[in-house]
């Protein structure tokens, strides 16, 4: 793309330089002069402790002939000793500094290479409260029998357990060894190998960026799906997980139809303890997902077709920034839809983007015009900031515009060419416009004007573009409500016996922020919301309950705070709570005693909640 094409957006000032926008200002990597191709693993997995120690060896491809010094990333990681290896595996010491910390990037270590060395070795040890890892003692998982650690290392905390280049720029394949105590099993983003006693093996030889690097442990077992797939879950879980994932065949199939083969040898799930914080992590080959999606009746399994579609739109094509991650989310929230019209009808993949939007527009209320754009200023948000609902929704929605105008027959074709061009690369969004101008707009000229893919990636808010399919079910709920709400329906006689969940979803999104306490009580008496057993209700239905003033569904809160760990269910209900003094206070209490139970990212953000209502008592009524 031309520099003056990209840049003169007649109504859209960009706060930043394309050159600016390519750079990771999350990293003190300097990939351009130096750059980690492969890296061996050592480690030992120390639970009575809660630290990781062992070496990382990195294999490096050297690109500036005057580079001296390897910079890398690291988070509150003990160094003990950095070494330079020759051929024959004999180490030379290596002098290294650490730097002051950085409260969100962590310590910069700096190695000096005078003879630029083809591999360095460090000794290090994490430490017990790294921000990658979580350690859960026995009594916290499901079994209660056995300890468990899992990791998570989108967005910037790999460094909270391994010193590399943690950027997404920088690509590279690893081995593992990993030592752990009898009966731990140990399972990583790679493929497992024989193991040989109480070491566990693993290869990946597919470059990754550093944000897919995945560890978990603990007592595991395993259930098939088919030839090239599994489910992992504590043995009390896995059946009930292999029935709510049992279509993850049918699902890669359909998207190789669609984008090309799965490139990844195998596609296994876990199904981590309550307090993994996100939905799902689309780790290669060994995806992580939350509990909270097995609801018994595969209406949450989006969640499995989401993180499956990233094998090809962010594991197999790459965001190169934070600021690019749109490419990542967006893409795949698009493919993902794909995934559920195919695999279970229009219908529901429909009403899953309309309730996707819905929320999109509403949160869109609370962002600053830079969180709003696609492709934001890039120093403005920051890494695990950047995971919004504008990457996830408004990239889907982008797409959906383009497929609207190109046809879909021809808009597939330029996807898996999308894929296949940037295989195993990182890009920014500006390589990917460039692509999509010269691949797709100007091949087929009328169809879309470049003003308008300029507006949808770099202007806040949503273009008028930006329409929604037509969903005959939620125009006659829509009508129940509002009859509900004048007083016309009884909430008994709300039509919702066969309402599946979206429609439910829907419904709920859509009542008042704060219903009468006679509107949740009567809702809540007829339908019994409070002790829904789906998550996603829970989060929707809670909150409002607690502003109606109805307290009885205080301790049903509570109990969902405490069993659920992800942040995007659990972080509505604490916001709710800490509105009002009692409600502060009771929230407080709350996490004082599960506190423990959460992952480092979720106290931190619950911390936030908090801190804030406290400092700012004005909003408190």
């Amino acid at each position: 793309m031309r520099l003056s094409a990209l840049l003169a957006l007649a109504a859209i000032a960009l706060p930043y330089s394309v050159a600016e926008a390519a750079q990771d200002p999350y990293s003190y990597a300097e990939p351009d002069r130096v750059r980690v191709r492969h890296v061996e693993l050592d480690l030992a997995l120390d639970f009575p402790a809660r630290a990781i120690a062992g070496t990382v060896t990195l294999e490096l491809d050297w690109r500036d002939a005057q580079a001296l010094t390897l910079n890398l990333d690291t988070r509150e990681l003990a160094i003990e000793r950095v070494e330079a290896l020759d051929d024959a595996g004999h180490a030379q010491a290596l002098r290294y500094t650490l730097a002051a910390p950085d409260a969100e990037l962590g310590s910069r270590l700096g190695i000096a290479t005078p003879t630029q060395p083809a591999r360095v070795r460090i000794a290090y040890r994490t430490a017990p409260a790294a921000s990658g890892l979580q350690w859960l003692d026995q009594a916290q998982t499901a079994d209660r029998q056995t300890p468990f650690l899992f990791s998570q290392s989108q967005s910037i905390h790999a460094r909270s357990w391994i010193p590399l280049q943690d950027t997404p720029a920088v690509r590279f394949s690893y081995a593992a060894r990993v030592r752990a105590a009898q009966g731990i099993t140990v399972l990583m983003s790679a493929l497992r190998q024989p193991a040989q006693g109480d070491v566990q093996s693993f290869s990946q030889p597919r470059p990754i960026p550093s944000y897919l690097m995945a560890i978990a442990a603990g007592a595991l077992a395993e259930q098939a799906a088919s030839p090239r797939t599994a489910v992992w879950a504590e043995p009390s879980q896995v059946q009930a997980a292999a029935r709510e994932f049992s279509d993850i065949e049918p699902m890669m199939q359909t998207t190789e139809h669609l984008y090309g083969p799965y490139r990844w040898s195998r596609y296994d799930m876990l199904v981590l303890p309550p307090s993994f914080p996100f939905g799902g992590m689309e780790n290669p080959q060994m995806t992580f997902l939350t509990p909270t999606v097995i609801a018994g009746d595969k209406s949450l399994v989006s969640v499995v077709a989401h993180e499956l579609a990233h094998s090809w739109s962010g594991n197999l094509v790459t965001s190169a920034t934070w600021r690019d991650i749109w490419l990542n989310e967006g893409f795949t929230t698009y493919v993902e839809n794909r995934i559920v019209e195919a695999v279970y009808g229009k219908t529901q993949a429909d009403e899953e983007f309309v309730v996707a939007a819905g929320e999109l527009q509403h949160k869109l209320q609370s962002l600053s015009e830079n969180q709003q754009r696609l492709a934001p200023a890039p120093r403005e948000v920051g890494a695990d900031d950047a995971l919004t609902d504008v990457a996830y929704v408004k990239g889907a929605w982008f797409l959906r515009f383009l497929e609207a105008r190109f046809g879909r027959a021809v808009f597939d074709a330029y996807l898996r060419d999308y894929f296949d061009h940037f295989a195993f690369q990182s890009i920014t969004t500006e390589q990917m416009l460039a692509y999509l101008r010269a691949n797709l707009v100007d091949k087929h000229p009328g169809k879309v004007g470049w003003d308008q893919v300029e507006q949808w990636v770099y202007a806040p808010g949503l273009p008028e573009s930006a329409t929604l399919p037509a969903v005959p079910a939620f125009t006659a709920i829509d009508t129940a409500r509002a009859a509900f709400l004048e007083g016309t329906l009884g909430a008994a006689a709300l039509p919702a016996k066969d309402w599946n969940t979206h429609e439910w979803l829907y419904f709920l999104d859509h009542l008042p922020e704060a219903p009468t306490l006679a509107q949740a009580q009567a809702l809540d008496a007829a339908w019994q919301l409070s002790r829904s057993g789906n998550a996603e209700i829970g989060m929707r239905w809670l909150p409002r309950a607690i502003r109606a003033g109805d307290s009885a569904a205080w301790p049903a809160a509570r109990t969902y705070m405490l069993r659920i760990g992800r942040m995007k269910l659990t972080l509505p209900v604490y916001r709710t709570f800490a509105s009002t003094p009692a409600g502060l206070a009771y929230a407080e209490a709350a996490y004082r005693a599960h506190k423990a139970g959460y992952h480092p990212l979720t106290r931190q953000a619950i911390e936030k909640v908090l801190r804030k209502a406290h400092a700012q008592p004005e909003a408190i009524r």
